[in-house]
């Protein structure tokens, strides 16, 4: 298992260091950060004064070799927007994100694993063609208009729930459900089509034939033998919020990690962008790592 672990972290840090050097240069093809940081009428000498003290004057090889000894020493840049240290800003933002991605994956996880479960144990019946209907339709959602729906629906009409903003619980409803339906669609239905193999299977017919109780049945016999797709779905789904959920965060005003790389990028922040390309590719490295050891916990051949 350690070699296994070792082998996934090293392919994950030389991928790490590709995507580093990637991003610094395409970032700088974006323009100069001058024009939008001083106003239109500043003097040549100011220019040249904000290039020189920010070292967008230097070639881009010794901007690039500057970036890399100062991120040998942990030192990631400081914030042109902000004034403070790029990371600082970053983690902040990844905060909101990380705790977003947890609430709303593991309510997905849960309902979609039990409810998928259900339907799979008698395909056709009246369970399984309504959570076949509802994952279909939560699949094929767009977000930005379940987003906008449920805004004017429970906020402006009803006023049940704030707008946007992160001041109370209150606050974290809408993004949450909003962010809830698209997942649980498609790992619902990956629940229920690997179950219907699973428990079609000669080990559950015979499991049926001694008399074994139905929920030991799906829970126990059924669900562990068909988890490896769907951890490959769950995975899939988290890794996607937790490199910014775009769209949600910008509708609901919500200070995530997807929303400040979008700005950064806006406003040439070139440190900050890196910072967050950088924290997202961690946290997304760490996640396949994770899957990668459930699967080897599910199923030990996996591991050979």
């Amino acid at each position: 298992m350690t070699g296994f672990i070792g082998k996934r972290a090293l392919a994950s840090g030389i991928s790490l260091i590709g995507l580093v050097i990637l991003v610094f240069f395409l970032s700088r093809l974006t323009g100069d950060p001058t024009n939008l940081y001083l106003p239109l009428d500043a003097s040549i000498e100011a220019r040249e004064q904000f290039r020189q003290l920010h070292g967008f004057n230097d070639p881009l090889i010794v901007q690039f070799g500057r970036y890399v000894m100062d991120l040998a020493q942990g030192d990631f840049g400081e914030s042109l927007q902000q004034a403070r240290p790029a990371m600082e800003v970053v983690l902040q933002a990844f905060g909101w994100t990380l705790r977003l991605a947890l609430i709303t994956m593991t309510c997905v996880t849960v309902a979609a694993i039990v409810i998928g479960s259900l339907a799979a144990f008698k395909v056709g019946g009246i369970f399984d063609r309504i959570a076949t209907f509802f994952s279909l339709v939560g699949a094929s959602a767009p977000d930005f208009w379940l987003a906008i729906v449920a805004i004017v629906i429970f906020a402006v009409n009803l006023h049940w729930l704030p707008t946007s903003g992160t001041g109370t619980p209150w606050h974290w409803v809408l993004p949450v459900a909003v962010l809830f339906v698209r997942p649980f669609g498609l790992i619902l239905q990956v629940v229920r089509g690997s179950m219907i193999t699973t428990l079609s299977s000669a080990y559950v017919k015979t499991a049926r034939a001694k008399g074994v109780r139905t929920r030991s049945i799906i829970f126990v016999h059924g669900l562990r033998n068909a988890m490896l797709p769907v951890i490959t779905v769950i995975g899939d789904q988290a890794a996607a919020i937790l490199n910014g959920a775009v769209v949600i965060e910008t509708i609901f005003g919500f200070p995530g990690i997807g929303k400040l790389m979008i700005d950064s990028i806006l406003l040439r922040d070139f440190s900050v962008v890196l910072a967050s390309i950088m924290i997202s590719a961690v946290a997304i490295f760490i996640m396949n790592l994770l899957i990668d050891i459930a699967y080897a916990m599910l199923d030990p051949r996996i591991r050979y």
